[in-house]
């Protein structure tokens, strides 16, 4: 097991060296942002090139302007109130399955979506219960404050993912943090009795969409306040954690083009907001 963990940290320092160029780019925002859900958009590895060459600072004179320069607690109120007031589009549980064929499509097979935890490319079609199906993943679990599937924070796409069917129901509503036994079905990710360590390719992108929920929910709207701290085990209450092993993560894993292009789908057709992190990861530590 040593040697299991002494490798794959030794990946995640290549990681870092090759994506902390990724942490300083982003896209611009269209002006033709449609209100409702549109058809079926056809990513291809071009596309994805394309939208993660363009310099923040168009975010940063518009989109994030009231936010930029504020720290702490005060960036954070200044986030929910831009991220929750720009939510035009919202989602029912249903119309989550078109969106995430959209938003997880395989760049190199517009047929397939690509599986979080797995990281497998697999049918649009094969969705479904069966064992070998995906489905709908909330990475934020539900259960962590009893929000359900109804619209809100159960059918924010900003997490919730494709995901092989035994292996979501490994993960339960488990916490997130380092260590357990290595999932057969799944090898890179681990698991114990109370928490989960995805694969480390996607450990910045579970951090980055706990955190943005952290943000987008604070009490209002009728739904509970979503908080991260720093353990596990957190049942219903609505927290996850740790706290400090995501900050790690969302260091160790920058954002990539694969999520800075979900990030942009689900603003242009979907929902019309952005998760922050991806834009400006930095601003975890200038949170948290």
């Amino acid at each position: 097991m040593d040697h299991i963990r002494v490798t794959r940290r030794a990946r995640t320092a290549l990681a870092i060296a090759a994506g902390t160029a990724l942490t300083a780019v982003a896209v611009q925002i269209p002006a033709n942002a449609t209100a409702t859900p549109a058809a079926h958009h056809s990513a291809t590895a071009a596309s994805i090139a394309q939208h993660s060459s363009i310099s923040v600072g168009g975010y940063d004179d518009t989109y994030y302007k009231d936010a930029v320069g504020k720290t702490g607690q005060e960036l954070k109120d200044s986030l929910h109130r831009i991220i929750s007031s720009t939510q035009t589009g919202k989602l029912t549980y249903s119309q989550v399955w078109d969106a995430l064929k959209d938003t997880d499509q395989d760049p190199a097979n517009s047929a397939n979506v690509i599986l979080l935890y797995t990281g497998r490319s697999q049918s649009k079609t094969a969705n479904g219960s069966n064992p070998d199906d995906w489905n709908r993943e909330h990475v934020w679990a539900k259960s962590h404050g009893d929000f359900g599937t109804d619209t809100g924070p159960g059918t924010d796409i900003h997490h919730l993912r494709p995901a092989d069917v035994s292996v979501n129901s490994t993960r339960g509503n488990k916490d997130f943090d380092n260590g357990g036994t290595e999932v057969g079905e799944a090898p890179g990710n681990y698991t114990d009795d109370d928490s989960f360590e995805p694969r480390d390719e996607v450990k910045g992108d579970v951090a980055r969409m706990i955190l943005y929920m952290a943000v987008r929910y604070d009490g209002g709207d009728g739904f509970p306040d979503l908080e991260p701290n720093d353990q596990v085990g957190n049942g219903s209450q609505p927290h996850i954690g740790r706290l400090s092993v995501l900050k790690q993560w969302s260091k160790e894993d920058p954002p990539n083009a694969f999520e800075q292009h979900r990030n942009q789908v689900i603003f242009d057709k979907y929902q019309h907001n952005r998760n922050p992190f991806i834009d400006h990861p930095e601003w975890v530590d200038a949170i948290w």
